[in-house]
């Protein structure tokens, strides 16, 4: 019978544990995923009690406590702090979502936090986007146009301009993507839902002018058509947005143009 366990070097091991301070007045316990490429050998989750009196109320408050405060050697991105820049994206109590919208009060229990999942880590919670980037690239993320600029802006109507909405809120964050079975399984073959939904985002964008070009682009067994529609994207993307319809509206371009 097989038997279906992690290799052993990427079995996460106890840690360091850090008490809370004396006195501490709302302890809450973190246990964070750690691994230093510098130190090798397998990735550990250390414990840290903290006092949320000295903290705000963002998951992204307490990291940030942690790393001024308790431990320097804790690693992770941030940046905006607004839920804008997608920096802080990261895997809190079994969900992808941003630590800086995350509020620790929703958490019931020990907060639990490890890098995204399916994805290399640089290091601690810090994940590799090298290849997911070079996807996004790969669908060429800008305005194509053949025919001559106009002498001002490109002109939109409201209709035009409403069919975005849903698509250019986008931050990158990569929440859907890494929460995808299908990207997991394909991940070197498959866009994934964040490229997938940039994609389309320009697809239907009236003033882009490179429509079919586009769907030529997509028109693969994987690029596109692994997506089984598991929804996962849409539940997890921190933005409210549906990545599935927008591949779904890709698809049925597809079709319409055969």
């Amino acid at each position: 019978m097989a038997e279906l366990t992690l290799p052993a070097n990427s079995k996460v091991r106890p840690g360091k544990k850090h008490a809370a301070p004396a006195g501490a007045k709302k302890p809450k316990k973190f246990a964070i995923y750690r691994w230093s490429p510098d130190e090798g050998g397998n990735p550990r989750l250390d414990e840290y009690e903290i006092d949320l009196a000295a903290c705000g109320p963002m998951v992204l408050d307490a990291l940030i406590h942690i790393k001024n405060d308790v431990d320097s050697t804790l690693t992770f991105r941030r940046s905006c702090r607004e839920g804008i820049c997608g920096s802080c994206a990261m895997n809190i109590d079994g969900a992808n979502t941003l630590a800086c919208t995350k509020p620790i009060e929703d958490v019931k229990g020990d907060v639990k936090i490890y890098p995204l999942p399916h994805m290399g880590v640089g290091k601690d919670l810090v994940p590799d986007l090298t290849q997911i980037y070079a996807q996004y690239a790969s669908i060429e993320p800008w305005m194509k146009t053949e025919s001559a600029p106009p002498s001002r802006e490109r002109p939109q109507s409201s209709e035009e301009r409403d069919k975005l909405d849903g698509l250019y809120e986008c931050i990158l964050c990569f929440c859907c993507s890494t929460s995808c079975p299908s990207y997991w399984w394909n991940g070197d073959r498959y866009l994934g839902p964040a490229v997938l939904l940039q994609a389309y985002r320009w697809i239907a964008d009236s003033r882009d002018e490179a429509t079919g070009e586009r769907l030529d682009a997509l028109e693969d067994p994987f690029r596109l058509y692994r997506c089984h529609t598991i929804m996962n994207c849409t539940q997890t993307c921190p933005k409210g947005l549906n990545p599935a319809k927008a591949i779904a509206e890709v698809k049925k371009l597809m079709v319409e143009r055969r």
